[in-house]
């Protein structure tokens, strides 16, 4: 099931949808160059904050590392875009990780990739690599990372409601599910359970939806818009 989280960005970004990673799926890749091991971690991250905690967290975890340089991209808009070259040559390392991230091309056609956090851990091998060499090391780390990285669309759109009787919920979410529409985040109360569309926000989405509705209910179903969320979808 989609993930759905309120956000106040909904009404304040330009942008309706971007590409990210799956929630609560850190990826972890390593390459070996000219003996020096340079690890990768990427975690989906949705403020500064995460995106230092990640850092901190590898510090501790490999504490007798070199370098821990790390880049990250957030929000809708890719409005912050940080990086950090943690005592490597200046804009040999983190520039880099950087620009692996936000020049990224998704399924999507485009480079829209946010809300992602880089840190490559690195152990010197004793070669020296030079600046070029770190360039490419740091560069090819992030974007090998990315091509293990399970990616999901995130969309604003709008969440709509129904109520229906415990006993039917069932068998109308697997038939919405089947004619093709994006479920949200399902409620129960004392009788009814309520069960969530995620729709682009258009008057004529949510007329077809209400007409399908209608169908598969005879004619009782109501839909209720709600507000504008962020909602993930898998990527097939």
């Amino acid at each position: 099931m989609p993930d759905v989280d309120a956000d106040p960005q909904c009404q304040e970004s330009r942008a309706t949808a971007y590409s990210t990673l799956a929630a609560g799926q850190d990826v972890r890749t390593e390459l070996e160059i000219k003996r020096s091991r340079f690890l990768t971690v990427l975690r989906r991250t949705d403020s500064e904050a995460a995106a230092r905690e990640l850092v901190a967290e590898l510090r501790r975890e490999f504490h007798d590392a070199r370098h821990h340089c790390s880049a990250f991209v957030l929000g809708p808009d890719r409005d912050v875009q940080r990086s950090n070259d943690d005592g490597e040559p200046s804009g040999t390392a983190g520039l880099p990780m950087l620009e692996a991230l936000t020049r990224r091309e998704t399924s999507a056609g485009s480079a829209d990739l946010s809300d992602i956090t880089a840190v490559v851990v690195r152990y010197f091998g004793g070669i020296l690599l030079g600046a070029g060499g770190l360039v490419r090391a740091y560069s090819e780390s992030v974007s090998s990372a990315l091509d293990a990285a399970p990616l999901v669309r995130r969309s604003r759109l709008r969440i709509c409601s129904i109520e229906v009787p415990h006993a039917q919920a069932g068998r109308l979410e697997n038939e919405l599910r089947s004619a093709g529409y994006v479920m949200a985040a399902t409620g129960y109360g004392g009788l009814n359970t309520v069960l969530r569309l995620a729709l682009p926000d258009s008057a004529d989405s949510i007329s077809a939806a209400t007409g399908r509705l209608l169908s598969l209910t005879s004619g009782i179903a109501v839909l209720t818009p709600e507000g504008t969320d962020w909602v993930d979808v898998r990527i097939p």
